[in-house]
Formats: structure tokens, C-alpha cells, sequence
């Protein structure tokens, strides 16, 4: 067994935190207080949860308003918790196929949590995290919940091995940085068997041509408003198209590459400065009729 294979063997994929906040929930009968989810939850959880609480959750306080607002989000964590067993499965047998993919790799927790309805998956240095309450409503994915989680979860790993995922690059351009999603959704297809937004390769499908022309002429821009990270969109035009046009680039340079395990590792390791050679090199144009 190599490096890479012993250490995604030892990775942690952990629920304790979401068995932890129910403990919490149904003591206080749906109602818990704003010190009983600082002391017994936040504070009493793992090194994921608490940097998750400072980045995403904000307070107990604000977290306490959320269940009170909302106490349908948490009912529906509840059920979708019954599915955690076969997910931690799934995903451990994805990181085996991730070291062998990819001897470089490193392997940091996996943590699932309840957050605040704020985020689904999101990457810190305590690893992956994984806002079940979040990413349970998001039945625009895919619709099997245990399908859900593995492959957003897998993106997420995949982001743990792009030192470009953990630099803020507010000036980037919109080619750079569909290429570090598109890269996160090819190595997570390969690895768990599908990528994360399959909704948008199926609302493309049809559309490959025109979609493409835009994302070419609009390649060298910084304005990702159109493109990434703008929500769930709408039936005319669903949010975040550039991870679907990032794949797109990515598969065609892995589609081309020899040496495979090279082209993951170029993939992976795309900068600002190297983005457009990547593009060039990948062969990738607009799929239009001629």
C-alpha cells in the first residue's frame, strides 16, 4: 500500500457533530436555547464544526433563530441523517480511488454537521465540511440524498488539493476560476461517479453551442456574475453554468493527456497565470455544428 492509499484508508469521515446537535434539539423539544447550542453543540463539537460556527453560523444566537424560524429545515436533517451510514461508506471508497488517481493527494477530515441553512460544502482548514440541513433541501442536485452527498462531498475533496481553492483571487478571471470548479467536478466524476451539479448537464444538454460561445467571449473577464457562484438560478438560466463550462475544458484536456496521472496533477494545480495555456493545450472549442 502506497502512501496516498494508507492515508485515505486512516481518513475520518464523521457524524458526531449532527448525532450531537439532535442530543441537543430533542432535549429541548425543538426549542433548544441560545446556551445550550453554544455549550452542549458548538463548543462541545470537533474542530470542523467550530470553525465552521465562526465562518458560516455566525452565533448560537443567530443559529437559534433559525430553528425557530424554521423548524421544517431541521425536521427534514433529521430524516435525511438516516442516510449518513451508507454515506460515509461511499465517500470513504471514493478516497480510496482518489490515491490511487492521484498519489499527491492529501487526506483531512470529512465532518457533516447542522448549520444554518447558509452552505452545503465548503472547505477550511479542518477540511470538508458538510451542512447537512443545507445540502438535504437541495433536491435540484441529484435526487437520491446518499447520491447527493457523496458527490458534493467529493468536490469538496477535490478543492482540498488545489492550492488555488485555498487563495482568494477576487481579480481572476472567469476562465481560472471555472477551471478550478471544473476541475473539482471532473476528478470528483472520476472518483465517485458523477459530478456534484449534474442538474446543469442536463438543462446544457442542447444548448452546448451557444453556451460555450458565451463562456469564450466572456473567458478573460472578472465579472463572474453570470457564471459562478450566483445562486440556484431559474428554468431560462440556472446559476453557476461556469462549472459546467470549466468540465467541459478540463475533460477535453484530460481526454487528450497520455499520461493521466499527469493531467490531474495539471488540472489540479491551474494558477491565473497558467489558465489560458491549459485551455490552449486542452483543445477545447465551442461544440457548434460547422
Amino acid at each position: 500500500m502506497n502512501a496516498a492509499a494508507e492515508a485515505a484508508s486512516t481518513a475520518q469521515v464523521s457524524t458526531d457533530d449532527v448525532t450531537r446537535f439532535f442530543r441537543v434539539y430533542d432535549a429541548a423539544n425543538g426549542k433548544p436555547s441560545v446556551v445550550q447550542l453554544q455549550t452542549q453543540y458548538i463548543e462541545a463539537g470537533s474542530a470542523g464544526l467550530r470553525q465552521f460556527a465562526a465562518l458560516r453560523i455566525g452565533s448560537a444566537e443567530r443559529l437559534a433563530q433559525k430553528i425557530a424560524a424554521d423548524p421544517a429545515m431541521f425536521e427534514d436533517a433529521r430524516r435525511c441523517a438516516s442516510a449518513l451510514p451508507e454515506i460515509r461508506n461511499r465517500i470513504g471508497a471514493s478516497l480510496d480511488k482518489l490515491a490511487g488517481l492521484y498519489p499527491a493527494a492529501s487526506f483531512p477530515p470529512v465532518t457533516v454537521l447542522i448549520g444554518r441553512g447558509t452552505t452545503g460544502g465548503v472547505t477550511t482548514p479542518a477540511g470538508v465540511i458538510i451542512g447537512l440541513e443545507m445540502l438535504c433541501r437541495a433536491d435540484w442536485l441529484q435526487a437520491d440524498v446518499s447520491d447527493r452527498f457523496v458527490h458534493l462531498a467529493t468536490h469538496e475533496y477535490v478543492h482540498v488539493q488545489q492550492p488555488g481553492a485555498a487563495v482568494d483571487t477576487p481579480d481572476a478571471s472567469l476562465l481560472y476560476q471555472a477551471l478550478l470548479e471544473g476541475g473539482a467536478e471532473l476528478v470528483g466524476e472520476l472518483i465517485s461517479g458523477q459530478v456534484a451539479n449534474i442538474h446543469l448537464h442536463r438543462w446544457a444538454q442542447g444548448r452546448e453551442c451557444a453556451i460555450e460561445r458565451e463562456f469564450q467571449a466572456d473567458a478573460d473577464a472578472t465579472d463572474l456574475s453570470r457564471w459562478l457562484y450566483n445562486g440556484r438560478g431559474d428554468a431560462e438560466r440556472p446559476g453557476d453554468l461556469g462549472y459546467w463550462a470549466g468540465y467541459r475544458v478540463v475533460s477535453a484536456y484530460y481526454a487528450q493527456a497520455k499520461d493521466k496521472t499527469q493531467a490531474i496533477a495539471d488540472i489540479l494545480d491551474v494558477t491565473p497565470e497558467n489558465a489560458r495555456q491549459l485551455l490552449q493545450a486542452s483543445g477545447w472549442q465551442p461544440a457548434c455544428p460547422p
